[in-house]
């Protein structure tokens, strides 16, 4: 009863809602720090871009096997106890990425330490912050893993540039605000509740509903090229910098993650009221233009065209997001998104993760100019391509408000 008492007159202090938020933004703003870091990493191990892509696919499907598995947990056990364990999980992955200097196995086992907290943590975190404020929550669901993105970059390329020790300083302060972030956890209120079935809800539950089978296929390929966008921003754009620019200062490539990230945080926001199919429209023609710019800043060498460039790209990667999601999530029923979501997450990571993969031995092989250029016209290729059958085929399908 006191402790109750306490949690309530503390929750009174700090809001569940902000508190939660800058969790999730500072789970996903650790999940980037390591991207303006990979170029240091290959250099202090000798080791090909191959590697580093596998780094950063580890993660991914680490983070989707924690969705798929444990994503429901915090439906049984509560929110505040399983986001506390996720907390503590990123805390020792903070540890090993301390570590990750004296070794690639070290750098490994940080990234599918963290992937699985920041799974864990998105589904309770996610789940929470829609307990708080059904209307707003959504939307912070979209926003904040972007911004946080795009703020881990940004901070980590700057504390590379102009701070000490490189491969610990920010894992030292992520470590310190997931500590503290952990303290003020446990000091707030439980927003859900319990209820049995732990046991049965570990078992993976995937399947799409049969009327949402067509707009799921017709959706596949731009949502595919948009992950695997991401995913090339991720692991390998702050080495194309280097590479195209000549210009090896880690904030350079940082602000041009940054870029994608913070416009499609602004984007989602922006385009939240249009329908899937403008979202789609605009958002495959924003990310055409963008990626078109892009290729002009690379073989000229010239960042605030990169930068120019990856603003439009990032445009039109969180509106094709907003519309990817909104094509399908509004034709299943409450008891059926949660396995429809399982089923776009696979989807979505294996684009995260996997090109990124062979983008990374093709870079091995051609150098970085050439394979962005393959890569891009992939994209490209796939994205106009889906939207050409989405737009042709989507006569018919139940519209999705």
């Amino acid at each position: 009863m006191l402790s109750d008492h306490r949690s309530a007159a503390a929750s009174r202090r700090v809001s569940p809602l902000a508190l939660h938020t800058v969790t999730l933004a500072t789970f996903f703003g650790a999940s980037s720090a390591p991207t303006p870091l990979y170029r240091i990493y290959q250099e202090s191990f000798g080791v090909s871009p191959v590697f580093i892509t596998i780094a950063f696919a580890v993660y991914a499907g680490a983070l989707l096997k924690a969705l798929l598995v444990a994503g429901s947990i915090s439906d049984h056990l509560g929110r505040r106890p399983v986001i506390l364990g996720a907390l503590l999980l990123e805390i020792a992955a903070m540890g090993l990425f301390l570590a990750a200097a004296n070794g690639p196995a070290w750098l490994i086992a940080a990234r599918i330490v963290q992937g699985l907290a920041t799974g864990i943590a998105a589904a309770s975190l996610g789940a929470a912050l829609i307990d708080l404020d059904r209307g707003r929550g959504p939307l912070v669901n979209a926003i904040a893993p972007l911004a946080g993105m795009a703020v881990g970059a940004l901070g980590t390329s700057a504390l590379i540039q102009y701070g000490p020790f490189p491969l610990h300083l920010v894992y030292g302060l992520l470590m310190a605000a997931f500590a503290l972030e952990a303290a003020a956890t446990a000091l707030t209120a439980e927003t859900g509740g319990t209820r049995p079935g732990l046991l049965a809800s570990l078992r993976p539950r995937v399947s799409v509903p049969p009327q949402v089978r067509r707009p799921l296929l017709l959706i596949a390929p731009i949502n595919v090229a948009n992950w695997a966008l991401g995913g090339f921003y991720l692991s390998l754009v702050p080495s194309l910098v280097v590479a195209a620019t000549g210009n090896p200062a880690p904030l350079t490539g940082g602000t041009v993650v940054t870029a994608l990230m913070l416009s499609g945080a602004v984007a989602v926001y922006l385009r939240r009221a249009q329908g899937p199919q403008a979202n789609l429209t605009f958002g495959v023609g924003m990310t055409t233009l963008g990626i078109l710019t892009v290729l002009v800043g690379v073989h000229l060498g010239h960042v605030p065209v990169l930068v120019l460039g990856t603003l439009l790209t990032g445009t039109g990667f969180g509106t094709s997001f907003l519309g990817c999601v909104g094509a399908i999530m509004p034709l299943a029923r409450a008891d059926e998104r949660a396995a429809l979501l399982a089923a776009f997450y696979i989807l979505s990571y294996l684009a995260f993760s996997l090109p990124a993969v062979l983008a990374g031995i093709l870079v091995r092989s051609l150098g970085y100019g050439p394979t962005a250029d393959l890569y891009a016209g992939a994209i490209i290729a796939l994205s106009l391509a889906g939207l050409l059958v989405f737009r042709v085929k989507s006569a018919g399908v139940p519209a999705a408000a």
